[in-house]
């Protein structure tokens, strides 16, 4: 069972007001740095949101929505602190995430 974490928010504030690019690149050379395996995505007009228990009510009238979904938990929280208007959640799979699926 994978554990994934999300920070979720307008597509028009996340890439149009937030510097995401840079944070996210940013991130990229870190983890090539590291020799570590990318473990976060970028995804426009999500719908895991539809196989979360709990329904997000308040943020999916925020359409469309963006997303940057990790394995890292903590990558997750320092974007929540980073950003503040993100919602930011998790969810279990019992398959590897993968983008064009969602």
């Amino acid at each position: 069972m994978y554990n994934y974490y999300f920070a979720v928010a307008s597509q028009s504030f996340l890439l149009n007001q937030e510097p995401i690019e840079e944070i996210l690149r940013e991130r990229i050379n870190y983890y090539e740095y590291s020799n570590k395996e990318i473990d976060f995505w970028l995804i426009l007009n999500p719908n895991f949101f539809n196989d979360i228990d709990k329904p997000i009510n308040i943020i999916k009238n925020k359409k469309p929505l963006a997303a940057i979904v990790s394995l890292d938990r903590q990558f997750i929280e320092w974007l929540k602190l980073r950003m503040v208007f993100v919602y930011t959640g998790s969810f279990k799979s019992n398959s590897v995430f993968m983008p064009e699926n969602i």
